[in-house]
């Protein structure tokens, strides 16, 4: 296959599993030169080793400037001076109660899923507009309503919406879109990480806070896994994401998947407290 790509080049971050390495192989097959973004080299060998030889790993840690500097001049020279489009994808969840979670882990918590997003965008933006291209946020249906013992990850996928919803009318004026996704259950190695992660975490709270809380994260723990047995494959998702990037009239929002369209409207006609006393018995019975 030629390496070009004709339909344009686009960069996608946290390419390694999930959904960003079905985003980078699903657009590798629709024809675009896809630069997926890794931290590890043999995250990028096995991506290499399932797509066209249009498809480049490029190194990009969304917290380490340099990294994200290197793969703009990479990108840049390879595709002389224009994207197609950016798939802010690079994502991590930290789990716990508010009074319990670390305040570094925390910050790790926007470093990465926010304030990562944005250096990335600032860095591809001169390209992105010099191609009148796309951009496309990865948020969550938890973006819209805080959940109990995911406050963290929740608050970071609301903060990159507004990112997307003041950076599309800031785009407008130069033809560059922007679309927001808002993925629902998706079977993906993050969670599964964060459920094994979840005894260390425990194991670490003060011993009040893990009397007053231990139960309810195991009941959380229990509830993730059952979920995650029945979530969506993440190539749902890239199927959203290359709408967003290929329609003639991008959706400026995508919901995917029946639970997220759901909890869009349960929340949408349900009182706050009704929503919570639903939400507690789904805790209850796990």
């Amino acid at each position: 296959m030629s390496a070009t790509g004709d339909r344009g080049a686009v960069v996608i971050t946290g390419s390694s599993t999930g959904i960003g390495r079905a985003c980078a192989l699903r657009l590798d097959r629709a024809g675009f030169r896809v630069f997926a973004g890794v931290r590890k080299a043999e995250d990028g060998e096995s991506l290499r080793a399932e797509a066209s030889d249009r498809l480049e790993p490029l190194t990009c840690d969304v917290v380490d400037a340099a990294t994200i500097a290197t793969a703009a001049n990479r990108v840049r020279e390879a595709a002389d001076g224009r994207l197609a489009g950016l798939v802010n994808n690079a994502g991590v969840a930290v789990p716990g109660p508010v009074e319990a979670i670390d305040l570094d882990d925390l910050r790790r918590q926007f470093e990465i899923n926010v304030i990562g997003q944005v250096a990335v965008t600032q860095a591809f933006l001169p390209l992105l507009r010099a191609a009148r291209g796309r951009i496309v946020f990865m948020s969550s249906i938890g973006a819209r309503r805080g959940l109990p013992y995911l406050s963290a990850y929740n608050a970071s996928k609301s903060a990159i919406g507004a990112v997307g919803e003041s950076l599309r009318q800031e785009m407008r004026p130069f033809g560059v879109s922007v679309s927001i996704i808002e993925p629902g259950s998706i079977a993906t190695p993050m969670w599964g990480k964060g459920q094994s992660e979840a005894p260390d975490f425990i194991a670490s709270m003060e011993p009040e806070l893990r009397a007053l809380y231990e139960q309810r994260l195991e009941r959380l723990q229990a509830l993730s896994a059952k979920t995650e047995s029945r979530g969506q494959a993440p190539d749902a998702v890239a199927e959203a994401v290359e709408h967003a990037l290929t329609a003639a009239k991008p959706k400026t929002r995508y919901v995917v998947g029946l639970d997220a369209k759901i909890q869009g409207l349960a929340g949408a006609v349900l009182p706050d407290r009704a929503l919570d006393r639903v939400i507690e018995r789904e805790l209850d019975r796990a």
